[in-house]
């Protein structure tokens, strides 16, 4: 970090004048990082420093490339042996405002990432990344930098979300250097013409006033039933009403469906100024029909463990043969808006207590994810809870028996 400071430090002091600072085509790039990497929480890997060099090359001021390397040195949460990650690809860039001192971009690329530790999978997997960055130019050879990018990448069949965030020095050479337009001198100013007497026209006759008139018949209607608008004025130029409808011509009608108590309001004007008329409708809304509770609820309402959904060890993705089942319920739950209730997660007993706990909460969590994205139902209409391995429904001896406690299940009110 102190090389990174110095060399950032000295480039800044390097800088003669900040004139042609700016991202310019043509141009080669050298750039050391340092920063932080966040992993995945699934990995149980350590936040940790990040360094990294990039170089790059740009098509023209806006577009861009760069070859990346970076190097991450971390613990796992649960021990103390050493972990070093290698990453390496390249990325494609596009600069905003590419001729200002401050230059900033999109970013996105794909590179390969490897693990070095004792009794890790030390291959090779392919990794997807998009970001923001920006840079700030002291000067034409010199510049501060700073990334964030999301890296994503799949280990055994899940994918993987890390963040990186880095700052650093951005050192270009070569490239073209733009023009600087001569200054021409403004035009010398033209002799004042001799100054032209004119007689003034004689002063017209004022513009008549205008007038507005507007009615609505019924004066009161039910709510869904519909009125009409009549309108008149002379002597203007543009009328309008509101609220909700606009400009209109100087004369008309219009039907209309309003849903509360409305008054509405014509304005016309014109040379001689302005008028308004005013009328206004009552809207009597009848009352709500009481609501029938579907057939459905009396599957799903005050019945525990109405819909079981059991998961593959460890998992907590929910199989396609159980969708039949979570359609329906979904399709209750957002025709009777008054169900609510618990979805609440199970574990067999492989595993340790707090590890079991947390994949039942997530389990929990992926059928009420599905209801909510699926059917819009709204998330306080549904609570979850992990209660891990603690409520069996049959032997952890068997296979079978773990089967049946890796589920989840619901309990609804429908009042």
């Amino acid at each position: 970090m102190k090389k990174c400071l110095l060399l950032t430090v000295a480039g800044i002091l390097a800088c003669g004048t900040i004139a042609f600072a700016a991202n310019r085509e043509g141009q080669f790039s050298l750039s050391p990082v340092i920063g932080g990497y966040t992993f995945d929480g699934r990995q149980h890997l350590d936040t940790s420093l990040i360094y990294g060099l990039r170089g790059g090359y740009n098509f023209t001021k806006h577009l861009g490339v760069e070859a990346l390397f970076d190097y991450v040195n971390t613990e796992p949460t649960t021990s103390k042996a050493d972990v070093n990650m290698y990453r390496y690809g390249g990325e494609l860039l596009y600069h905003f405002f590419p001729d200002n001192a401050f230059v900033p971009y999109l970013a996105a690329g794909f590179s390969g990432l490897h693990f070095d530790a004792n009794g890790v999978d030390g291959r090779v997997r392919g990794a997807f990344d998009y970001g923001v960055g920006a840079k700030y130019f002291t000067c034409d050879s010199f510049a501060l930098r700073a990334d964030v990018r999301h890296i994503i990448y799949s280990v055994n069949d899940r994918t993987l979300n890390n963040i990186e965030y880095t700052l650093g020095a951005y050192i270009p050479f070569g490239g073209v250097t733009p023009a600087v337009k001569p200054v021409e001198p403004p035009p010398a100013p033209a002799p004042a013409p001799a100054p032209i007497v004119v007689e003034p026209p004689p002063a017209p006759a004022p513009p008549a006033a205008p007038t507005a008139a507007l009615t609505v018949n019924p004066a009161s209607v039910t709510k869904g039933q519909s009125a009409a608008l009549n309108w008149k004025s002379q002597y203007a130029s543009g009328c309008d009403i509101q609220p909700g409808i606009g400009a209109v011509p100087p004369m008309g009608a219009r039907e209309i469906t309003p849903v509360a108590d409305t008054t509405f309001t014509l304005s016309c004007s014109g040379a001689g100024g302005t008028a308004t008329s005013s009328a206004g409708v009552t809207v009597v809304i009848p009352p709500p029909p009481a609501p029938v509770k579907p057939k459905a609820a009396e599957r799903f309402c005050d019945k525990p463990s109405v819909v079981v959904v059991e998961f593959d060890t460890d998992k907590s993705v929910i199989k396609t043969k159980y969708d039949e089942d979570l359609n329906k319920l979904g399709t209750f739950l957002k025709e009777w808006s008054k169900a609510k209730g618990e979805i609440s997660g199970h574990t067999d007993s492989v595993g340790t207590d707090k590890y079991n706990i947390k994949l039942s909460q997530r389990r929990a969590a992926s059928v009420k994810k599905y209801l909510e994205e699926k059917f819009n139902i709204a998330p306080e209409r549904l609570t979850t809870e992990g209660y891990g391995e603690s409520k069996p429904i049959a032997s952890n001896k068997t296979k079978a028996g773990r089967q049946l406690n890796r589920r989840i299940e619901t309990n609804f009110t429908c009042d």
